[in-house]
């Protein structure tokens, strides 16, 4: 069975653990990693399914990590939640809303957290904005300054430049189509085991309260019986 890889980036050891306690036991191997050089390196080795990022780090910036994640393809398509202890040092850089990531504020418990990757899933699926058509970045070039020749040959290398970009277009299309199926399904199946085992804690949280709950009515009892036997022993020895 393939294990879900979770990537957490924080110089905090106890922050480290605390997101590693909170997650669910199941198929997920919590990876850690104390600066931002050493996430940007386990980004491009174990490609996590899920990237937790601390804003403030050592060595390289939260800042840094988060745009060498943006600006790279293949990264973009992994849910992101964003962590600081102060959401000012987050807006300061990047406006809100948060289209395509999710940000939570430390401290935080299981279930601020719990819903950020949830969110975080359901953001990273969106259509970013499509990049400019190249014909509009081409500058115009004076009549006076080149020949009727030079101007056709221009015209044409343009036009095949043009072809040559749409079927390049094409084909990165086919693939990103095949990618995001992909990994539309590897999200699916994360959030399938995320929820299964969230709710696994929950059946057996609720199963310990009514043991729990059992055992204080039990002990009720007892000492309700153990009082009367001291009230018969005493009008006995009376």
């Amino acid at each position: 069975m393939t294990t879900n890889k979770i990537l957490v980036i924080d110089d905090s050891r106890v922050i480290r653990k605390t997101v590693r306690d909170m997650l669910p036991e199941g198929d997920f191997e919590v990876i850690e990693a104390k600066d931002g050089l050493e996430g940007i390196d386990f980004i491009e080795k174990e490609r996590p399914a899920l990237i937790m990022l601390d804003f403030i780090l050592p060595k390289m910036s939260g800042w840094d990590v988060f745009q060498q994640i943006q600006s790279n393809p293949d990264y973009q398509k992994i849910p992101l939640v964003l962590m600081s202890g102060k959401k000012e040092e987050v807006t300061s850089k990047i406006s809100e809303p948060f289209e395509y990531f999710e940000f939570i504020e430390k401290p935080f418990d299981r279930v601020v957290l719990a819903e950020a990757i949830r969110v975080a899933m359901v953001k990273v699926r969106k259509a970013r904005p499509r990049i400019a058509d190249l014909s509009g970045s081409i500058s115009n070039v004076s009549e006076s300054q080149v020949s009727s020749d030079e101007i056709a040959q221009l015209q044409a290398q343009i036009l095949e430049m043009q072809a040559n970009t749409n079927a390049e277009i094409q084909e990165l299309q086919s693939q990103l189509i095949a990618a995001n199926r992909s990994q539309h399904a590897e999200l699916q199946d994360l959030a399938a085991k995320f929820e299964a085992a969230q709710q696994a804690k929950s059946t057996e949280h609720q199963a310990t309260i009514k043991k729990v709950i059992q055992l204080e009515t039990e002990v009720d009892v007892l000492k309700k019986q153990l009082g009367q036997l001291i009230v018969l022993i005493k009008k006995k020895l009376a």
